[in-house]
């Protein structure tokens, strides 16, 4: 099968062609085109269509991991949407809970009241409510109210809206009856429900992540089309699939009316590729580390197995969200972040970006502010005649430039400045791995780091110094990982029910009509993507806590009949599991059953491995040395650094640093006092002997 995996980012995307029976594989990058994301794509893959020598009309499958979710939440450039709600609720969106993002903070900003997804006007309220037995109803569907509701919200000119009634979790039929009321009262409105989003309760998490399918449905859709248009016009018949937040692929279909699903899609693929990588040299728990153009993404693998997000830290710019994601942990850090100096005299960099357009002033392209990417080619770091293998020449005097104005308003020389610069967004992103494994109860010295993107390798040992990593593993293509990534998982469908099912009072045969409800809910799905369900596979979970506690674990639940035997097995698994996360279990209390879910997983062909490096001498693979300026224990110093390609480097022999690793997708600095390796599997290895 032929395949090329597309990874839109701030800077650049990335592309990588694979061929599973040749085992082929080669990798592309082209400057993202931000206002309209599938130019810079298509350009990209007729581009490597071209230097891999085979038509587009070959192609079978194209997999892509997709910002546009991301993007319009962030800069807040959703639709105009609207909903329709139980009589009395019509504030949920803009309550929230008691909780405050900052409990101390008088003048934080609340993200859903200052940049609501829903303005207040556009929430319309309905005659209905049910109960919470799943079966009574208290009011009926008022039918005419949804009408006049939908035929208001479209003349007020909403793009798209969200049903959100109370206990739809449970019942969602007055849910289904309004929505397909509003398709006919308002055509060619994005319509979506709760229900169908996310089915569980917590009325504030489960209404804001509907408004955010609404908010971002017509854009994400528009895209999605677009996007399969231009497949089409160019000759391809492939399948497109799309990078889900979970770390699954997601027909094109299924994201069309559930774009909520791709909120971290880029990232996730980040971490598949960052896992994959580590696996193929046997490394099983991993820190995840990719560096774009305008952020850092830091996920977790702990043996060989990825960490998801509880239910209460699935956020996306502040909004809770009730869907499956990866725990993927984003700052403001990247090549593209600006250095400068606030209003109080900090020294800062990002989050701001100076992004693709016009990128940091050594691209070329008119960039006037000092960025990461600056600093680290005034240092040394970056070779200006070798940046994307020598596609894109830096401006080295313009880099100097900018940095230099630093250096005069912070009376430091440039090089200090531009050291500066590295040290402080090296300890943001520090800062970021210890909130994801020290305040975790994790020790970031028994993990590996993964260092990747366009920028990782250029950072990854300085953060592993930092934070006593030993082992810093840079993966074949590196600036490549995320899109590589998508060429290394499945297909993949979720469902959610609330049974809220206490252990004292436990129903086990409900319990397996709600498990059979949820499978054939999820076959229906796979069969109408037209996909082979004798394939797919099923895995059974639930989230449990104590009766009265706040939040809920989520612990497997085996195959077979669910018979009285296996609870005792899901309660005594829940005991264990709040025992190591908690230190402390109560195995005397009573323990409620709150949701089970059901995933399936539809095979997907896989990118299997990389070709072997062909190796080669020292002599060989180096390119030149220059100046490369690091710090000591004596202060700045210049070293007469090596600079090496990578595809010529020995094999499987340990070399010392300070050396400069070239490659056509990163750069990577082995720093003074590491030692580095060039693995017969693809990976090249950077070893610190460090203890902060």
């Amino acid at each position: 099968m032929k395949m090329i995996g597309i990874d839109v980012g701030g800077t650049f995307t990335d592309l990588v062609y694979a061929d599973t029976d040749s085992g082929a594989v080669t990798i592309h990058k082209v400057s993202t085109t931000p206002a309209d994301p599938s130019r810079g794509m298509m350009t990209g893959m007729e581009e490597l269509a071209a230097k891999v020598g085979v038509n587009l009309s070959e192609i079978d499958t194209v997999l892509h991991a997709t910002t546009i979710a991301t993007n319009a939440v962030l800069e807040n450039t959703g639709c105009e949407a609207g909903m329709i709600t139980t009589e009395g609720f019509r504030d949920v969106l803009h309550i929230g809970r008691h909780q405050r993002p900052q409990h101390y903070s008088i003048r934080q900003e609340i993200p859903w009241q200052s940049k609501p997804l829903v303005k207040r006007r556009h929430r319309l309220t309905v005659r209905e409510r049910l109960t919470s037995d799943r079966h009574t109803v208290l009011e009926p569907l008022d039918e005419d109210g949804v009408r006049a509701a939908a035929r208001a919200l479209k003349a007020a000119g909403v793009e798209a809206i969200a049903v959100c009634f109370l206990f739809s979790y449970l019942n969602p039929t007055h849910e289904r009856r309004a929505a397909a009321i509003v398709r006919d009262e308002a055509a060619g409105v994005f319509v979506t429900t709760s229900s169908d989003v996310a089915p569980q309760f917590r009325e504030f998490e489960r209404f804001t992540t509907a408004a955010m399918n609404a908010f971002i449905g017509p854009k994400v859709r528009r895209y999605v089309a677009r996007l399969d248009e231009e497949l089409r016009a160019r000759g391809l018949d492939a399948d497109l699939r799309i990078m889900r937040s979970n770390g699954g692929l997601a027909t094109a279909a299924l994201i069309g009316e559930l774009p909520v699903l791709t909120l971290l899609s880029g990232p996730a693929a980040g971490v598949l590729g960052g896992a994959w990588s580590g696996a193929l040299s046997g490394r099983r728990n991993l820190i995840t580390f990719d560096i774009g153009g305008t952020s850092a993404d830091i996920g977790i693998v702990r043996d060989g197995v990825f960490v998801e997000a509880a239910a209460r830290d699935t956020s996306i710019a502040g909004y809770p969200v009730l869907v499956p994601m990866l725990d993927i942990h984003t700052i403001g850090a990247g090549g593209g972040s600006i250095a400068f100096v606030d209003a109080a005299g900090a020294f800062r960099v990002g989050p701001r970006s100076a992004g693709a357009v016009p990128g940091p002033a050594a691209y070329g392209r008119g960039g006037t502010l000092p960025t990461v990417t600056d600093a680290n080619l005034v240092l040394g770091r970056l070779d200006a005649g070798n940046f994307l293998g020598g596609a894109m020449k830096l401006d080295a005097e313009a880099a100097a430039s900018v940095i230099g104005d630093l250096a005069k308003t912070l009376k430091l020389t440039p090089e200090a400045a531009a050291e500066g610069v590295l040290k402080v967004i090296n300890a943001n992103m520090a800062n970021a791995i210890r909130s994801r494994t020290v305040e975790k109860g994790l020790d970031p010295r028994d993990f590996c780091l993964v260092a990747f993107g366009g920028a990782g390798p250029l950072h990854g040992a300085d953060v592993a110094a930092m934070l006593g990593i030993p082992e810093v593993l840079v993966p074949p293509a590196p600036g490549i990982c995320s899109a590589m990534g998508l060429m290394t998982t499945d297909l993949k469908y979720d469902t959610v029910r609330t049974v809220f099912a206490r252990s004292d009072r436990l129903d086990s045969a409900e319990l397996a009509d709600d498990f059979a409800g949820m499978l054939a809910d999820l076959e229906a799905q796979v069969v109408a993507d037209g996909i082979d369900l004798a394939a797919a596979t099923f895995l059974r979970a639930a989230d449990v806590r104590y009766f009265g506690q706040g939040y809920e674990l989520r612990v497997e639940v085996p195959d077979g009949r669910l018979s009285d035997g296996m609870v005792d097995g899901i309660l005594a698994s829940f005991h264990a599991r709040h025992a190591a996360e908690y230190g402390h279990a109560f195995p005397e209390k009573p323990v409620e059953i709150v949701n089970v879910r059901l995933t399936a997983t539809a095979p997907h062909p896989k990118l299997e491995g990389v070709p072997t490096p062909p190796g080669g001498t020292l002599d060989g693979a180096l390119v030149h040395r220059a100046p490369c300026v690091f710090r000591t224990p004596d202060g700045l110093r210049t070293f007469d650094t090596p600079r090496y390609a990578r595809d010529r480097l020995p094999l499987d022999t340990t070399l010392p640093g300070p050396a400069i690793v070239l490659q056509t997708d990163t750069t990577t600095v082995v720093p003074p006092g590491a030692t580095f390796l060039s693995g017969s599997d693809g990976n090249l290895f950077i070893r610190l002997g460090v203890s902060p």
